[in-house]
């Protein structure tokens, strides 16, 4: 019986985890269309089918759900009821049985011990009574034994088939309700699926074939490629290049006349020379190539090396190329790089196109830009186009409706580079704080690294929240007073990180206080960037990436304390975005609050200093009635007696 109620309890947890699986499978296909992925596209037939599968799934999971309480009151309640109550009911009597039989047993013995000599009658009675009353409860204990040892047997077999016929009928309520639910209209749908998913699976076959093919063909195409060094006849030296790419080997010496050579990716970015060991997250400046000099040299017996020396001599590199071609490129784009800026007969328009050139590989240095602007004629030009904000179409999130409203040119200002490295910023509050650290004029180690720490100016601020950001980029923007400002700056500077493989974001920690907002080195905790809180304006999320964030900051032109312009940040986070933005705004409410108060508190303190003064100017004329008061009382004294005295003249003569 014990094995039997086990396995039919098994049947009922199955039933139970079938009915649970079911309805978390009909919940996870309702929210399937929520879900972006990757790789996959906006597909409204799967989405369209699959909540069809959800709702039937869902009837099924109702169904399920019915058979399992059908189970409980038919199948477990009458086996647990007999398990539980019945052979309990018989235990009880056996034991009670068994106390009876013990009681008579005791109460027969002492009636054999009763002695023949010496005959006791009211010994005799007692022991006589005890053994008729034992003997009387012994039978009636046994009686209702017998009869419930008889009963069990009819219950045995009705616990035996009861369960088993709620069972069958609870199966066969359960299959009568799917054939309901699996009506002919439904029958037709799964006729339809099946017939997708084989054309699914065609196509599938087809593409995979097609991509077979375009492999192979690819293969026999790229044959020469894979040729360390190609045949210079069908693969040209392309000379006019200004930005280019790919492996080194750098020389690097270990003593006075060893060295080694290692294998690095290098690359131009402005005017730099980059280079990035494998494994390594982003790259490293490995020289500044703005009026280098760069020629071909002969190296310990290796071919195609190349020497790199800086404009001043006190630098020089010797790296090695892989083949001719490489070897000559390379060769061609440092000069390019170098000579286009200062050797060219028209230092502007060349200038103007490195930089565009630059710009549309990665972001151009700030050294680079300052030199840009100095050398800018001073008449109103045709300006550059911006190529790495206005060549890519494509788009990062929704737009909003008021953005369809407004040009580009609204938004954001013309002739600005993206930035992907941080820049100090320079507030409208604190004009003169870039000047008087040296970083108005030079350029920001674009690795995270800061020169140098102050003491924190937060340390009594009562809002510390610290979050995990990766920097994007920013760019300026011409308004701050709308949200669409950041919904565009960001569409932007993730379509030129995607056109141009940028890969490279600088982690940092972001401190919301009160006073300010802080990117703080994760590595060393030096503070690399200050955003004073009263110069973010506006800030905003990504309407449908909540990772995706932005502020927009009041920032001094520079030149002149009054020329104030809008520099938008973008930053990604671990899917905080929106808490960082409720954290910036806490902050500003704390910080308005704080600025209420004290103004109200200067205010009270005003009132409170007039109502002294007034005080002290009424009790120095109380002082000043107090002293002449003496002379008052004189005066009226001297009236009065002269009054009298008169008056009693008067009187004499009569």
């Amino acid at each position: 019986m014990n094995q039997l109620y086990q396995a039919m309890h098994r049947i009922y947890d199955a039933q139970n985890e079938l009915s649970a699986a079911t309805h978390l499978t009909s919940k996870l296909l309702k929210e399937y269309e929520k879900q972006r992925f990757p790789l996959g596209g906006d597909d409204e037939v799967m989405s369209s089918t699959l909540q069809q599968f959800s709702k039937v799934i869902d009837e099924l999971s109702s169904c399920h759900a019915v058979l399992s309480t059908q189970l409980a009151d038919a199948m477990m309640f009458p086996i647990t009821q007999f398990k539980e109550r019945d052979l309990k009911e018989i235990l009880t009597l056996k034991e009670v049985f068994q106390i009876a039989s013990n009681d008579h047993d005791a109460a027969i013995n002492r009636y054999s011990r009763l002695s023949k000599k010496r005959e006791n009658d009211k010994v005799k009675y007692e022991v006589t009574e005890d053994v008729y009353t034992s003997r009387k409860k012994q039978h009636q204990t046994m009686m209702h034994y017998f009869c419930a040892l008889n009963t069990l047997q009819y219950k045995k077999k009705i616990a035996l088939l009861e369960p088993l016929l709620g069972y069958m009928q609870a199966q066969i309520s359960f299959f009568k309700m799917g054939s309901e639910n699996l009506n002919e209209q439904l029958e037709e749908f799964l006729a339809n699926i099946g017939t997708s998913v084989q054309n699914v699976r065609r196509e599938m076959d087809s593409d995979v074939e097609t991509m077979q093919q375009t492999i192979e063909d690819l293969e026999v195409a790229s044959d020469p490629l894979y040729v360390p060094d190609p045949d210079p006849t069908k693969f040209p030296v392309n000379r006019n290049l200004t930005r280019k790419a790919g492996y080194l080997n750098a020389r690097n010496k270990t003593g006075l006349v060893s060295s080694t050579w290692d294998r690095q990716f290098y690359f131009t970015q402005g005017g730099n020379l980059m280079s990035q060991a494998r494994g390594d997250v982003a790259g490293g400046l490995a020289m500044d190539i703005d009026n280098c000099s760069v020629m071909a040299v002969d190296c310990e017996d290796r071919r195609y090396c190349f020497q790199i020396t800086s404009f001043d001599g006190k630098k020089s590199s010797i790296l090695q190329a892989e083949s001719k071609k490489d070897h000559e490129e390379w060769i061609c784009t440092i000069n390019n790089i170098s000579k286009q800026i200062y050797l060219s007969e028209n230092p502007e328009e060349t200038a103007a196109r490195v930089n565009q050139s630059a710009l549309e590989a990665v972001t151009p240095s700030p050294s680079f830009q300052q030199r840009h602007e100095s050398l800018r004629p001073a008449g109103g030009g045709q300006s550059r186009p911006l190529t790495a904000r206005t060549s890519s179409s494509g788009s990062l999130g929704s737009e909003s409706t008021n953005l369809a409203a407004l040009s580009l040119d609204s938004l954001v200002a013309p002739d600005t580079p993206i930035q992907f490295d941080i820049i100090s910023p320079v507030c409208e509050d604190q004009p003169g704080q870039a000047k008087a650290s040296g970083q108005g004029g030079r350029r920001t180690n674009p690795f995270g690294e800061s020169g140098g720490s102050t003491k924190s100016e937060t340390e009594d601020s009562i809002l510390h929240q610290l979050f995990i950001v990766r920097f994007l980029g920013s760019m300026e923007v011409k308004s701050d007073d709308h949200p669409d400002v950041v919904y565009e700056t960001m569409r932007q500077i993730l379509a030129a990180r995607a056109i141009h493989n940028i890969f490279r974001m600088t982690e940092s920690h972001l401190l919301v206080t009160c006073d300010c907002l802080k990117l703080i080195d994760p590595q060393t905790q030096v503070t690399r960037l200050t955003f004073p809180l009263p110069c973010v304006v506006l800030y905003a999320t990504h309407q449908e990436n909540k990772r995706l964030f932005g502020f927009v900051l009041r920032t001094s032109g520079g030149r002149s304390e009054s020329n104030l312009s809008s520099v938008c940040y973008i930053f990604e986070s671990n899917n905080e975005g929106e808490k960082i933005c409720d954290s910036v705004g806490l902050a500003k409410q704390i910080a308005l609050h704080a600025e209420l108060d004290r103004r109200a508190s200067e205010k009270q303190k005003e009132i409170e200093r007039v109502k002294e003064k007034q005080q002290k100017e009424l009790s120095k004329q109380k002082q000043i009635e107090k002293v002449h008061s003496p002379n008052v009382d004189l005066y009226v004294l001297f009236v009065e007696t002269y009054f009298s005295t008169v008056t009693f003249r008067f009187e004499f003569p009569n």
